[in-house]
């Protein structure tokens, strides 16, 4: 969450904020379509839509090793298509959610959340070759979804980029949207792409281990890879992907690029970026703003670059924390109401305090939700804590109150404390477990996330000499 720098009044309604609430999880997803006359150059005069995105998404990682070696092979994928000709440029997104998608102009882009997740080149280069098969098949032509699309960039433009208290539900939004095909379609995108995978002398064996490990990352965020009922599942997309590589030849036969790929990893940040706030489990901390507060029990935290958001399992309960843009001088009423569209309840608002901090409190009824508002001023900066529900009442009032207590002040000491987190890559000595090694890392679920960002089974043992990724502060 960014702290706000500008005074404009900024509104969000309900129906926004319930729609944004609603988690993305996407990966190997798909990408903005492409006419049969579009340009294949990249230049200075298509970047639009880029800058754009990569403000929406969190700005542009650095990792200067991992930014050749996706580089070199988009190259060798690239000169194993049946358009070599053409120019596509990778871009490494500074967020943790775990995606890639692509724009019409061959503009390739991978999170670094999906980068901490892969184990070697061919895993990476097996969904660059995904995003552009894609492109080279020319999906999603028709013009009504290149509108669609179009419209969606202008969104993020207008919503994310002037800092509207809409962008978290556009940044989420456009997650899912720009990675939106059809079961067919994402079929037959894994199948050229492992086809092109294996042709360029990677190991096609590199799909399935991701989509795999993708399933897996879905599961234990309590999310889903199958955004809509004509998706294809994650099981589906593995079989088949399976099927392809051995149609290609047998295993073995091409590079897996593992230590390479481990040792461009080695110091990648992990997580959120600190710069923006932590979520660690259901507490959110922003050492340079200096707040902090706890989601009920249940909940899942996202923090995304203009907001926190959160959720319960079956997501009828949400949650929405912010900074709200607020003139010189104006009160928590008036940031209530000058920052909510919708009725507020007559009577409801009331003045507090929590832990020493100024509060005001309200009430919002809808036709399907129920809100609980408030705004909370620390030093010169307002935050909003609104908590929705469909059934509303004492459950609703419980959550809000005991949300609402746990917002503090955080202290320059505390702050100090707040490390960010990276990936090390270590190598397993005699004796090694996933257990001992996963001890130290300081995460929630510590031995679940070894497991998963190594792809590794839980009773399955380490072998010495062998590689393996750890999170370290």
């Amino acid at each position: 969450m960014h702290e706000r720098r500008h005074t404009g009044k900024i509104r969000i309604a309900a129906g926004l904020l319930i729609a944004g609430l609603v988690s993305a999880c996407s990966g190997l997803g798909g990408n903005a379509s492409l006419p049969a006359n579009a340009p294949r150059v990249i230049g200075p005069d298509r970047d639009r839509d880029h800058i754009r995105l990569v403000a929406a998404f969190g700005g542009e990682g650095r990792a200067p090793q991992l930014q050749r070696l996706l580089t070199d092979a988009v190259n060798r994928l690239v000169m194993a298509t049946d358009r070599p000709d053409e120019s596509y440029q990778v871009t490494i997104l500074n967020s943790p959610v775990v995606n890639a998608f692509a724009l019409p102009n061959g503009r390739l882009y991978v999170t670094r959340g999906l980068l901490a997740l892969a184990n070697d080149t061919s895993e990476v280069a097996a969904v660059l070759s995904h995003e552009i098969a894609h492109i080279t098949l020319r999906h999603a032509s028709q013009r009504s979804e290149l509108q669609a699309r179009s419209e969606l960039i202008e969104r993020v433009a207008e919503n994310v980029l002037n800092d509207s208290r809409e962008a978290a539900v556009v940044q989420d939004q456009a997650r899912s949207t720009l990675a939106s095909f059809s079961r067919s379609q994402e079929l037959q995108a894994d199948q050229t792409g492992i086809t092109v995978l294996a042709r360029a002398g990677f190991d096609p064996y590199g799909a399935p281990r991701f989509l795999t490990a993708l399933g897996r990352s879905a599961a234990s965020t309590g999310g889903t890879t199958d955004r809509v009922a004509s998706h294809p599942s994650t099981a589906e997309r593995v079989s088949k992907a399976l099927q392809a590589a051995r149609r290609a030849g047998p295993r073995g036969m091409g590079e897996t690029g593992r230590l390479e790929y481990l040792t461009a990893l080695d110091g990648l940040a992990y997580g959120d970026d600190p710069g923006d706030g932590v979520v660690k489990g259901r507490r959110f901390i922003h050492a340079r703003l200096g707040v902090a507060f706890e989601a009920p029990a249940g909940f899942t935290l996202e923090n995304t670059s203009q907001a926190v958001l959160g959720s319960s399992p079956d997501g009828e309960r949400r949650l929405l924390f912010d900074a709200a843009d607020t003139p010189a001088g104006q009160s928590l009423e008036e940031v209530l109401r000058s920052t909510w569209t919708d009725t507020i309840e007559p009577g409801s608002l009331v003045t507090t305090t929590v832990n020493d901090l100024p509060v005001v409190t309200a009430l919002s009824i809808g036709k399907e939700w129920t809100f609980r508002l408030s705004a909370i001023r620390i030093g010169n900066t307002t935050y909003r804590l609104i908590m929705a529900a469909r059934s509303g009442g004492a459950e609703l009032e419980s959550m809000f109150q005991q949300t609402l207590g746990s917002v503090r002040q955080v202290q320059p000491e505390e702050a100090r404390r707040i490390r960010p987190l990276k990936l090390r890559i270590v190598t397993a000595q005699r004796g090694d477990t996933a257990q001992s090694l996963a001890a130290h890392m300081p995460v929630d679920r510590a031995l679940e996330r070894f497991l998963l960002i190594n792809g590794l089974d839980r009773n399955g043992p380490l072998k010495p000499g062998e590689r393996y990724k750890i999170i370290v502060e």
